[in-house]
């Protein structure tokens, strides 16, 4: 139970950050004066009190901590379950499912997902990030950079792929989270998560490629 409840408050804290991340993202819309406004408040956030990139660094260190956690326990639940399977070959065995098995098709892919995620994660941070890689040409400007990227077919494919991985990832992974904090008190209330997990999803995964779309198709530029 110890690390269920671990997988679920971390994979939230990242939940939250995407949100965050993905308001943060919209504001391209706005233009490059609005977005390069944006992205230099975020270095600045909390001065005097917080140093010069203080704040980006407690969110580096709290992300990581809980990306760290949250690997740690779906590794340890993911090897407890294979021991489990051991010689077991009805597992999810129903009625309902086309093969026999009753299992979500997010739930299917939660765990590739999640890989596919966090790769994707890597390439994101060396890119848009640090700029180690910057298909499109670099540039010291973050919307031009933003432009650049998403201007280059392969990434805008790569970006879509993963973006729909987050959004089956969120889809189980939100409802399973609230679920074990203990939020499905009643048949009302596993409603109402399953709609917050879709609600949840769909926002996420539709608000995040509407940039990288919005570039290829000329609107924003």
């Amino acid at each position: 139970m110890a690390l269920k409840a671990l997988m679920a408050v971390s994979g939230l804290i990242m939940v939250l950050y995407l949100l965050a991340h993905m308001y943060g993202n919209l504001m391209a819309f706005g233009g490059r004066e609005t977005f390069n406004n944006y992205a230099t408040h975020l270095h600045v956030l909390g001065e005097p009190i917080l140093p010069y990139d203080g704040f980006f660094w407690i969110l580096r260190v709290v992300l990581t901590a809980a990306l760290i956690a949250h690997i740690y326990a779906a590794a340890h639940l993911t090897a407890r379950d294979w021991r489990a399977r051991t010689g077991v070959t009805n597992r999810y065995q129903s009625k309902k499912g086309r093969r026999g098995v009753q299992r979500s098709y997010s739930s299917f892919t939660l765990r590739w997902g999640g890989v596919v995620i966090f790769l994707y994660v890597i390439f994101h941070i060396l890119n848009l990030t640090t700029g180690t890689i910057h298909p499109g040409g670099p540039s010291p400007s973050p919307y031009d950079r933003l432009l650049n990227t998403m201007s280059v077919w392969w990434v805008v494919a790569v970006y879509t792929i993963a973006l729909l991985a987050v959004g089956f990832h969120l889809r189980h992974g939100v409802w399973s989270a609230l679920t074990t904090l203990g939020a499905h008190t009643s048949a009302k209330a596993r409603t109402r998560l399953n709609i917050l997990a879709y609600v949840i999803s769909i926002a996420v995964t539709v608000g995040f490629l509407l940039v990288p779309w919005s570039i290829v198709a000329g609107l924003i530029h």
